[in-house]
């Protein structure tokens, strides 16, 4: 056949595939409605089940998600009207508040800014620089993640005992959280085009401003994502405060819950300190602006040139190194003295108990978190709308609370309404689902969007009901994304420390809890096996991370 004679079958074929997928694209919005579409006259249909896909009851399982998430914030409600404005005023506009407002913002204004230069400096020494040794340092830069906030500030102050105040707080919260603002930063740049830095380059900037007027301003999304992930953890913090005796809202609603329970100034005290999560939920959306950072094409295909450091070379590692000293050297130094110095006799079986208990709460805790999670995760993707975004937001926003506050509120349900469920199993599994519920959405969501919609309707049309296509098909398809999902939420229950101390049964130890009891009574060679143990178990977390960061980058 000749080569003009294939034209007519090449236009067919063209035509049949606009066809198919237009009926694909109509399929699938008759899909999220729900309704069924008119046959055309001549035509054989295969009629599937009416109520394709179960809206309803997803959408109800998600929706009391929803409202259990909302739970804290009631809370704050209820404990303002129960107590009056009279006793509100006294207990939020003192002296004590004032003064802890100010260490939070001096906290937060000095750690953020530090934080930022520092990651974005080294996120742009190992992606965008031929300094030796890159991958070592990327590596690097994200293992302090594998380090509990509180274990950095145990390690530094066995080191230098008169280390406390604002300065010891603000350095040892810079080591410990500037890699939340490395992983996105340095992500943003291996996706970054670099045709945009030739343009910028070819307009007669030098380096140093195209890096200001091209590179950074293209960073600003990740940067308040990080910079917002690590105002967050500095609000709720308590272990690493405490231990350098500087005072936060997180010390102070812990040492008034200790001295009485259920009190309204450590209520009013969790008010403020929701109202500044708020703050920052807000200031971070008005940061991050409404501007575009997607290219409309593709971009250039070629990896960004690293530039040449020189002479610059020796400083530009120095950095990474002395950054490894401080963050990586010094608590693997500390602890390594401390069980040496305890010998085999620290390893008691009391090391053994707390870990079990730790793997059984982090495990259950995970798979109850991903389990709630499902509902939504299945929603956000099946059927996306203004209700959807709606209840997707009441399950993230949770996650921005600190642990103490969550616990605060649960305390006080509790010991009011349902006292027998006071310090048990189930309640705090109930803190641990709250807490974590964003980390088991993130995965999940992102595996159900990969399993294809056709694959359900081919199960309801063989024969199946909606309820066992979504759990035959979809939830298999997405069960690697479920098994991450329990792992990160898990391997964040085991570093958790505010929540587990305020709700934990009598009895009850897991390593952080350990930990931190024997920390208080200055034996830090008890205390050391936990520690180690713990970083043991948040290496995963921190493989995990760092993987999912070069798979996003297409690396």
């Amino acid at each position: 056949m000749t080569k003009s004679g294939n034209r007519p079958s090449k236009a067919v074929a063209f035509l049949f595939q606009r066809v198919k997928a237009s009926a694909l694209l109509q399929d699938n919005r008759l899909l999220a409605s729900g309704s069924e579409a008119p046959a055309a006259p001549g035509t054989v249909r295969m009629v599937l089940p009416r109520g394709r896909i179960p809206h309803a009851s997803v959408m109800l399982l998600a929706t009391v998600v929803a409202l259990f998430s909302l739970v804290p914030l009631g809370f704050i409600g209820w404990i303002t009207y129960d107590v009056g404005w009279e006793t509100v005023k006294a207990l939020v506009f003192r002296s004590r508040v004032g003064d802890l407002l100010i260490n939070t913002v001096l906290l937060e204004s000095i750690t953020i800014p530090l934080s930022i230069a520092l990651a974005v400096t080294l996120a742009w020494l190992t992606e965008r620089t031929d300094v030796p040794f890159a991958r070592l340092w990327a590596w690097l830069a994200i293992a302090p993640l594998a380090v509990p906030a509180f274990v950095h500030s145990y390690a530094w102050v066995s080191l230098i005992p008169g280390m406390r105040g604002l300065q010891s707080g603000i350095f040892v919260s810079v080591i410990a959280y500037y890699p939340f603002l490395y992983l996105p930063v340095a992500a943003a740049l291996r996706r970054l085009d670099p045709a945009i830095e030739d343009a910028a380059a070819s307009l007669g900037l030098n380096p140093w401003r195209v890096f200001f007027r091209a590179v950074l301003p293209q960073l600003r999304f990740a940067i308040c994502g990080g910079s917002l992930l690590i105002a967050l953890h500095l609000l709720s913090e308590y272990g690493l405060f405490v231990m350098i005796r500087f005072d936060t809202f997180a010390t102070a609603i812990v040492d008034q819950f200790q001295s009485s329970y259920n009190s309204p100034a450590s209520n009013m005290l969790g008010g403020v300190l929701v109202a500044c999560c708020l703050f920052l939920l807000g200031l971070e959306v008005l940061l991050r602006g409404n501007e575009r950072y997607a290219r409309v094409g593709a971009g250039s295909p070629r990896p960004a040139d690293r530039r040449r450091l020189g002479w610059f070379v020796v400083p530009a590692i120095a950095l990474p190194v002395v950054l490894a000293v401080l963050t990586l050297g010094v608590p693997l130094v500390t602890l390594g003295r401390w069980l040496y110095l305890g010998g085999s006799e620290i390893w008691r079986i009391e090391v053994v108990s707390a870990f079990a208990q730790t793997i059984v709460l982090a495990l259950a805790g995970g798979v109850l978190a991903t389990i709630a999670a499902a509902p939504m995760a299945w929603l956000s993707v099946r059927a996306p709308g203004r209700l959807q975004r709606l209840l997707e937001a009441c399950h993230y926003y949770v996650g921005s609370l600190p642990g103490v506050v969550v616990a605060l509120a649960l305390v006080t349900i509790t010991v009011r309404l349902m006292l027998p469920l006071y310090q048990t199993f189930a309640t705090l599994l109930v803190a641990y689902v709250m807490l974590f519920l964003p980390r088991a959405m993130v995965g999940l969501r992102t595996s159900i969007a990969q399993a294809p919609v056709e694959l359900e309707r081919a199960a309801m049309g063989l024969g199946r009901t909606p309820g066992q296509a979504v759990r035959q098909i979809t939830m298999r398809l997405a069960a690697p994304g479920a098994a991450a999902s329990v792992a990160l939420a898990a391997l964040g229950i085991t570093n958790e420390l505010t929540a587990t101390l305020m709700l934990s049964p009598n009895g009850v130890d897991t390593l952080a809890t350990k930990f931190w009891s024997l920390t208080s009574e200055i034996d830090y060679v008890s205390a050391a096996p936990y520690a180690f143990m713990m970083i043991v178990l948040s290496l995963p977390l921190t493989l995990t991370l760092y993987t999912q960061s070069k798979r996003t980058a297409g690396q």
